[in-house]
């Protein structure tokens, strides 16, 4: 799954390869559009009243489970580029011809992407400069990038399963190193939808970085085969960033985890914020 960015909404997708077309979620595209509150709520409503004019669209949509803002994967619905130019159509908004502009856009981009994968890191390093990050922060973020797909990666090598197993590993790696659940993190952090990695800071980065990328060296040194196994070495990955957060710490006199967000980090004080903004 990919996350687009129109203007700043997130707007889930996905790539499918036999087809080479873009599919999106409808829900993320209404929202964008509309900017409600209660999006599903909005696009039952569009389906009853299309069902009433005798379209056939929303019968011929796909679903598939996208992760949701929770962690969790649910049955959504997804349109294709060519099924939600139709769609807009129904979607009273001044924001129509921008998003159609857009999603031609997305499509091209794809197919050059495709010719050269330089061009997929290009377009995040524009998408994190948009919503206002520091280059130095998007060269860390683009590293741990990188190294979440190699341990994920590896883990799918060893028969690990996307979904709930990736997640019940992700979980014990932060847990081991910061002490906190990823739901408690975010928490600290006074996120909801939003991404953690995306609101860390370079600090945080780092140790969340040193956890992955130890994980997986462990997991290609020991060759693990059972869940279990997994978990295990998923702990001793996040107790390595663990002993080099308690050194920082002893050695700053400063707590290594901050409660800043993206957000909230760049309305503070500079003084406050070096970390986010340098």
């Amino acid at each position: 799954m990919n996350i687009q960015l129109f203007e700043t909404k997130k707007v889930r997708s996905i790539w499918n390869e036999e087809k080479e077309e873009w599919n999106f979620s409808v829900v993320d595209v209404i929202e964008a559009l509309t900017n409600s509150p209660r999006p599903r709520k909005y696009w039952n409503a569009l389906k009853t009243k299309l069902k009433a004019e005798g379209s056939e669209l929303s019968h011929n949509l796909g679903q598939l489970k996208l992760p949701s803002e929770d962690g969790k994967r649910y049955l959504t619905d997804i349109a294709s580029t060519e099924q939600l130019f139709r769609l807009i159509q129904s979607i009273p908004s001044p924001k129509a011809e921008p998003f159609k502009l857009w999603l031609a856009q997305v499509a091209n981009e794809r197919l050059d992407q495709l010719q050269d994968p330089e061009l997929s890191i290009e377009q995040a390093m524009f998408d994190y400069k948009r919503l206002g990050y520091s280059d130095n922060w998007i060269n860390q973020r683009l590293k741990s990038i990188e190294i979440r797909k190699e341990l994920t990666d590896e883990w799918k090598f060893r028969g690990v399963q996307d979904g709930i197993e990736f997640a019940t590993l992700t979980d014990i790696i932060t847990k081991t190193w910061s002490d906190k659940t990823t739901k408690e993190y975010k928490r600290f952090k006074g996120l909801k939808k939003e991404n953690l990695r995306d609101n860390m800071t370079n600090t945080e980065l780092v140790l969340n970085m040193l956890a992955e990328l130890s994980t997986k060296n462990i997991s290609e040194a020991s060759n693990p085969e059972t869940f279990i196994e997994h978990e295990q070495v998923a702990v001793k990955g996040g107790e390595i960033a663990r002993n080099a957060r308690k050194e920082l710490e002893l050695k700053t006199g400063k707590p290594a985890i901050s409660p800043l967000n993206a957000k909230t980090g760049m309305m503070i004080g500079k003084g406050e914020n070096r970390e986010l903004k340098e």
